[in-house]
């Protein structure tokens, strides 16, 4: 017998969500920092919200989904187009190191609705459909970022088969 208030169950799976929505955080803002604002931000903004939430949803796309948009809320306060924080350089390191510092780079170089879409269905894991509805985009708009987000991927790092594991 479960005695949980729903609000008691809703704060729990949202304590569950928490790393995943800091490593979409992380993707977002580019700087540890101000991707724990951003998380910190979105929890508020859902625990004031969370009689909005629909029980037997989504709860990860509709987190998902404050947190991108309190993300594009602050970029357009800053009045930035598409530009990304600069590098924080890293030393060098193990070859896997190497890899995953030319991957950032090359996410970074994406298009922003291909570098949400790449990260959100390869990344996170959400299907195309749920992907889709965290951006506002139809399924099959999310299904083609997708495709050309990894085309580019394998392009910038020089991968002729198109494939972008073990990068």
């Amino acid at each position: 017998m479960n005695d949980e208030t729903p609000e008691a169950a809703f704060r729990t799976e949202l304590i569950g969500l928490l790393p995943q929505l800091r490593a979409f955080a992380r993707f977002l803002a580019r700087d540890p920092a101000a991707a724990d604002d951003l998380v910190q931000e979105a929890t508020l903004r859902a625990l004031s919200a969370w009689r909005q939430y629909q029980p037997g949803t989504n709860l990860r796309a509709w987190l998902f989904t404050i947190q991108r948009n309190l993300f594009r809320q602050g970029l357009r306060r800053q009045r930035t187009t598409d530009e990304m924080p600069a590098e924080h350089g890293t030393p060098p390191g193990q070859e896997a190191h190497m890899a995953m510092g030319e991957l950032d780079r090359a996410l970074r170089r994406l298009p922003p609705s291909q570098r949400e879409a790449i990260l959100l269905v390869g990344a996170q894991g959400f299907s195309y459909e749920d992907a889709a509805m965290i951006c506002g985009t139809a399924t099959g708009t999310m299904k083609a970022r997708v495709s050309r987000a990894r085309t580019a991927l394998a392009a910038m790092l020089g991968r002729p088969d198109g494939s972008i594991t073990n990068a």
